[in-house]
């Protein structure tokens, strides 16, 4: 079954089938690249990389609005219970089973708070959705068992984070993606800011489609 991915901008997506949609890391407010906004946004589920502001973003009213279950990490699922969100808690290594697939939440090397606050490991995440497998590496540096999770999960796209500060910048991410091996390639967090860099010119991983996305754009795959 297609599913198809709506860039939010930065490190933000919609993954559609059709009959589930799930956001991941929905950051719009204060994203001065969005082109949606939060009551745009129609969701059943939200998954989240980690706590950062630019990553858990406009969770609490979108998940609110949408009665949607939110899949995050244990503290980040703690802190957003309370404020009265559905809640599904994981860590790296297991998986949740969903109605629209699974998600499996994988390690990332970074950190993650929000306000002051810890909010447990930092984590990508890979998404079943329609039969479509996707790694969203979250805000992560390069490490070898990138390959191990290729091999594991053999996501047919992966989005990719190449601002280089805070995570991997182009090159490393070159590296990352012919370590993951995807169908498609889709490069994610950079250009948001000046500190980013501002383009994907340096993402030039061999043997897979690289597809590079405007915010707001929808593309199908499948």
């Amino acid at each position: 079954m297609p599913v198809t991915l709506t860039f939010l901008g930065h490190a933000g997506f919609v993954l559609g089938d059709g009959k589930h949609a799930v956001a991941v890391d929905p950051f719009l407010t204060d994203n001065p690249v969005a082109t949606l906004k939060p009551d745009e946004i129609s969701c059943q589920s939200i998954v989240l990389t980690h706590g950062h502001a630019d990553h858990l973003g406009d969770t609490v009213s979108i998940a609110k609005a949408n009665d949607a279950t939110v899949y995050a990490a244990f503290e980040i699922a703690e802190y957003l219970g309370g404020l009265g969100c559905k809640t599904e808690p994981g860590n790296p290594g297991g998986r949740i089973t969903t109605d629209f697939g699974w998600v499996a939440f994988t390690q990332a090397f970074h950190s993650s708070s929000y306000e002051g606050r810890y909010m447990g490991m930092p984590c990508g995440v890979v998404v079943s959705v329609g039969g479509q497998t996707v790694y969203h590496c979250g805000d992560t540096g390069l490490f070898s068992d990138m390959k191990l999770i290729g091999e594991l999960y053999q996501p047919d796209i992966a989005l990719i984070p190449i601002g280089d500060r805070f995570t991997m910048g182009p090159e490393l991410a070159t590296k990352a993606a012919e370590w993951i091996m995807p169908k498609v390639a889709v490069p994610m967090h950079y250009s948001t800011w000046p500190l980013l860099v501002p383009d994907a010119s340096g993402f030039t991983p061999e043997g897979m489609e690289i597809k590079v996305m405007e915010p707001g754009e929808s593309w199908q795959y499948g």
